[in-house]
């Protein structure tokens, strides 16, 4: 690598790390919680560094060599094809303002190429001010909220008109589609979803139709709401990286594009609202709402205790929907982009 760093420190790549390294990884993000009150790697991060990390993935390190100290420390993933290469790092509390943050994901980037989404957990404004003295544009901040399935859900009333069923993989997909495009009109990275992009996501190993809820009229079969759940952890054998944290919508509307791909992990699974969408046309019916209780219920039938989503900061009506159905702020992430 390419990147300056100075005499007696070392930038280390490597695919996967050894007990000592995930040691003084796990030291380093405690040090760095408790100076900054929120930890700098998200739970799937830490989740698969308990394991070593993952083969596509790559870990980058900077080390003081004497004495030995694990200075900085970036996770890359690049196993999104649709979204593109996503990081998140930390630095030492007591290596700050000396460049090794700067130089950490100066060599992100000569892995990954120009095009980078960049997380920071917790909104600190160091982090803001280097992502955008490198390049970077603030694109998104998210709020990953949380409820407890064991709390009580509302019960279901369907509208007069309009069914409720699964999706049928192959069957479906032209529909879907063609709705999802109505619904996110006005977010083209998910109204613009091509064939291609659902048969990935239904190539991954937590694709389960089963938990694809479709709302359909039931004199013209036309399709006008879904709601997408997932689930992370071990109940699925598998959990999809957070992430590129992801939802930007309307009311009825929620999505996180951020995490499409999955591993095994040995914790607690959890469930997710993945995209909730209404057709423009139907939102006065209530839809997304139905569907995120019939979507919940189905979660909680699985022997799920909790269930998580993203919604953008800025989509107030989205959080107050959630929140009436007694969602509450988790965490915040934000998201840079670059190229």
């Amino acid at each position: 690598m390419t990147t300056n760093l100075p005499t007696g420190v070392r930038l280390q790549s490597t695919r996967r790390l050894s007990t000592a390294e995930v040691a003084a990884l796990v030291d380093l993000v405690d040090d760095a919680t408790d100076v900054d009150g929120v930890r700098p790697l998200s739970e799937h991060v830490l989740l698969h560094l308990r394991y070593g990390g993952d083969e596509p993935t790559r870990n980058l390190l900077v080390w003081r060599q004497e004495p030995r100290q694990l200075l900085a420390y970036a996770h890359l993933d690049i196993t999104d094809p649709v979204e593109g290469p996503s990081a998140e790092m930390v630095v030492a509390p007591s290596a700050r303002r000396q460049g090794f943050g700067r130089a950490l994901i100066e060599g992100v980037l000569e892995q990954s190429g120009d095009r980078l989404r960049l997380w920071a957990h917790g909104d600190l404004p160091e982090a803001s001010l280097m992502a955008e003295e490198l390049g970077f544009q603030r694109a998104r901040v998210l709020w990953q909220m949380r409820r407890s399935l064991f709390a009580p859900l509302p019960r279901v009333d369907l509208p007069d008109g309009i069914a409720i069923r699964t999706f049928v993989p192959g069957a479906d997909d032209a529909a879907w589609l063609a709705l999802n495009a109505r619904a996110f009109a006005d977010h083209p990275e998910q109204g613009a979803w091509t064939q291609d992009d659902l048969q990935r996501r239904m190539s991954e190993a937590w694709f389960d139709p089963a938990g694809f809820f479709l709302a359909e009229r039931t004199e013209t079969g036309e399709l006008v709401g879904f709601h997408w759940t997932k689930v992370h952890g071990s109940q699925a054998g598998h959990m999809s990286d957070q992430g590129d944290h992801h939802h930007r919508h309307g009311a009825d509307r929620s999505h996180d594009q951020s995490h499409d791909h999955s591993h095994d992990h040995g914790h607690e699974p959890i469930g997710e609202v993945y995209v909730v969408g209404v057709d423009p046309d139907a939102h006065a019916r209530g839809l997304g709402r139905l569907l995120t209780v019939i979507g919940l219920r189905h979660l909680r039938s699985m022997g799920l205790l909790e269930v998580m989503l993203y919604v953008d900061e800025s989509n107030t009506p989205a959080i107050k929907l959630y929140q009436s159905l007694g969602f509450t702020q988790f965490a915040k992430d934000v998201l840079f982009r670059r190229g």
